[in-house]
This record gives structure tokens, sequence and C-alpha cells, in this order.
């Protein structure tokens, strides 16, 4: 992963979230995915944390973005690694965050980490 991939990447994961457009937000996403968050328990879609499906991951996401109609995420940076990128972001309800993704060969995370400040 070179820093101008992971740019790209980060910033239009940013763009469609702040558009609010549910499939343009899926696109940097494998269907076949593990995707671990403490939002996902916090709205109570389920208790483990973790969404293991796009199916399931779309309707996760519908949640948020009902629930927070107001969603703007401010981009902070972004972290090349091997495979990886991470978005470093300020979140809803202002909370400070940083995603890790790890990408497959066409560019779609398999395997996402979400991380909230306190």
């Amino acid at each position: 992963m070179d820093a101008a991939k992971a740019q790209q990447f980060a910033k239009e994961w940013i763009g469609a979230w702040n558009a609010h457009d549910i499939e343009a937000i899926l696109h940097h996403y494998a269907d076949e995915l593990v995707f671990y968050s403490p939002l996902v328990s916090q709205l109570q879609f389920n208790d483990t944390g973790i969404i293991t499906n796009k199916a399931d991951l779309k309707a996760y996401f519908e949640i948020g973005l009902n629930r927070f109609p107001d969603l703007h995420f401010q981009y902070h940076n972004c972290f090349a690694g091997v495979n990886t990128v991470v978005v470093y972001y300020t979140s809803v309800n202002n909370r400070l965050a940083a995603e890790v993704f790890e990408l497959n060969d066409a560019g779609k995370a398999v395997k996402v980490y979400c991380n909230y400040g306190f």
C-alpha cells in the first residue's frame, strides 16, 4: 500500500459517509468480511460487536445514518501499511476515531477494526 492509494481510499471513504450515500460507503467493503466495532453493540445491532457479512453491515450502517442524521466525519490523516490503511478522523459526537482496514487485492476491506477515543 502506498501513500497515494491510502489517501485515495481514506478520502473517498470519508466523502461517502459525509454524503450519507450507503452504496458508496459499501463500495469500500468486500462481500466477505469481518467488521469489529464497539458501536455495533452500543447501537444495539448485536451483542458481540462483530459483523460478518455485507448485508448485516449495510443494515448496521443504515441504523447509524438514521441515528445520526447530521453525521459528518472530519478527516485528519491516514496511514499506510502492508495491505492496510488506518483512517484517523473525528466521528459522531466529536469522538476521535481510527479505523484499521485490511484490504484485499481489489482494494476492498476484508477486516475492519474500529477504535474510538474517550
